[in-house]
């Protein structure tokens, strides 16, 4: 099973900033896109931002301008660098990652167990 490890969460007042990180691990695998979802109270889970292999990234419109994230292919690592951060960003987020095992070719979509951010004053 590839499992996933968060990282970064905390406490912070409107306006600051936060580094999330997620590491994947388990196996011999090839993570083909590595996404940040999150969760509010109440609220359905939606995806915050996804990079892909190649690069490329998709953000939520709320968040554009705002967050970044990035990916280290050789650690199998994803970020996501949160500023500006707004009560409404308040939620616990979840790294989800999607790829093949290489010995199997069989497809995994693994979700970490969430991180808790909390923005208030």
């Amino acid at each position: 099973q590839v499992q996933l490890v968060e990282s970064g969460g905390g406490s912070v007042q409107p306006g600051g900033s936060l580094r999330l990180s997620c590491a994947a691990s388990g196996g011999i695998f090839r993570v083909n896109v590595m996404a940040w979802y999150r969760q509010a109270p109440g609220k359905e889970r939606e995806l915050v931002a996804g990079v892909t292999e190649d690069g490329s990234t998709n953000y939520a419109d709320s968040v554009k301008g705002r967050f970044t994230i990035s990916r280290d292919n050789g650690k199998n690592t994803v970020y996501l660098q949160m500023n500006s951060l707004k009560p409404e960003d308040t939620a616990i987020y979840y790294c989800n990652a999607k790829g093949t095992y290489y010995i199997s070719t069989l497809r995994f979509d693994s979700w970490g167990q969430g991180t808790q951010v909390t923005v208030s004053s």
